[in-house]
C-alpha cells in the first residue's frame, strides 16, 4: 500500500484542496483512518503553502461512514486498537494547523459526520444529509462530534433515532456556515476559504491554535489563554504588519515571519 491510497490533494494558490476517496462512498477503513491521521498529522508538508484547507469527498458522498465491514470482525478484544484507529483520525483533522472548511454533498454519516464536524466550518450542498446511524448497527460515538454543530436536544434526537437528517433542517442551529446548489459547493468552500487565506499564515495558526485550546474552557481562563498567545505572536513579523497596514490603509504584505 502507498503512502496515499484513500486522499488526494492539490492546491490552489494558498488554499489546499484534500479529497476522500474510497469508492463507492469513501467508507472509512482501518488503512484510510492511517492515512487520514498521517496526512493531516503532517500536513504542512504536504500543502507546504497553504493557508486553509477545503476537504470534500470524491464521487456521490462526503463519506458513508465507517466500514460496516469492520463492524463485523470486531470483538471486545480488538475494538480498543481499532477505536484508537478511529479517533486518532478525528483528531488529526480537529488538530490541524490550518483552518479546514469541510464541503459536504450527499450523506456525511457516522465517520463522517464525526469527520466533517472535526473541522472548523461546514458548508454543505442542497439536499446533504448528515447522521449518527450508530445504533443501527450496534456501536456507539459521533454524538460528541455532532455537539459542536447542534444543541444536545437535536444530538439526542438523531442519536437515538439513527435516522439521517437534511442539511436544511441543520442549517438554523449555525454548525452549517451556508448551503447551496450542489453544482455551486466547491465554488462556495473556496470562496469562503479565500476569505479566509487573505490573512496571515501565522495569525490563522495561532486563531487555530486558540479557537481549538478554548473551546471547552471556561471563559476567564480561556480569555487569559488567548492573551497569552498575543503576547506569543507580538514576537512575529506578520503581527506588526497586520497592524501597521491597517492604520496605513494599505494592504498588508505577509511573509508568515
Amino acid at each position: 500500500m502507498s503512502e496515499r491510497d484513500f486522499i488526494d490533494f492539490s492546491a490552489d494558490g494558498t488554499i489546499g484542496l484534500v479529497q476522500l476517496d474510497r469508492p463507492p462512498v469513501n467508507a472509512v477503513n482501518g488503512a484510510m483512518y492511517r492515512e487520514i491521521t498521517r496526512f493531516f498529522g503532517d500536513v504542512t508538508t504536504h500543502l507546504p503553502d497553504a493557508r486553509v484547507i477545503v476537504l470534500s469527498g470524491r464521487g456521490r458522498h462526503f463519506c458513508g461512514g465507517n466500514d460496516l465491514a469492520e463492524f463485523q470482525t470486531m470483538t471486545a478484544e480488538n475494538a480498543a486498537e481499532r477505536m484508537r484507529l478511529v479517533r486518532e483520525a478525528f483528531f488529526a483533522v480537529y488538530d490541524c494547523p490550518v483552518p479546514v472548511i469541510a464541503a459536504v454533498h450527499g450523506v456525511a454519516v457516522g465517520t463522517g459526520l464525526a469527520i466533517a464536524a472535526s473541522c472548523d466550518l461546514v458548508v454543505a450542498a442542497e439536499g446533504a444529509r448528515f447522521g449518527l446511524p450508530e445504533v443501527n448497527v450496534g456501536v456507539m460515538g459521533g454524538a460528541k462530534h455532532l455537539s459542536r454543530l447542534v444543541p444536545q436536544g437535536v444530538v439526542r434526537r438523531m442519536h437515538l433515532q439513527g435516522d439521517p437528517v437534511p442539511a436544511e433542517e441543520l442549517l438554523r442551529y449555525g454548525g452549517i456556515t451556508e448551503i447551496v446548489p450542489a453544482d455551486q459547493l466547491d465554488a462556495a468552500a473556496r470562496r469562503l476559504a479565500r476569505s479566509i487565506a487573505r490573512h496571515s499564515p501565522t495569525v490563522l495558526r495561532f486563531a487555530k491554535r486558540s479557537l481549538n485550546a478554548i473551546e471547552y474552557l471556561p471563559l476567564k481562563e480561556g480569555y487569559r489563554l488567548e492573551q497569552g498567545l498575543t503576547g506569543e505572536l507580538a514576537a512575529y513579523d506578520d503581527a506588526k504588519e497586520a497592524v501597521n497596514a491597517f492604520l496605513e490603509r494599505r494592504e498588508p504584505v505577509y511573509t508568515g515571519r
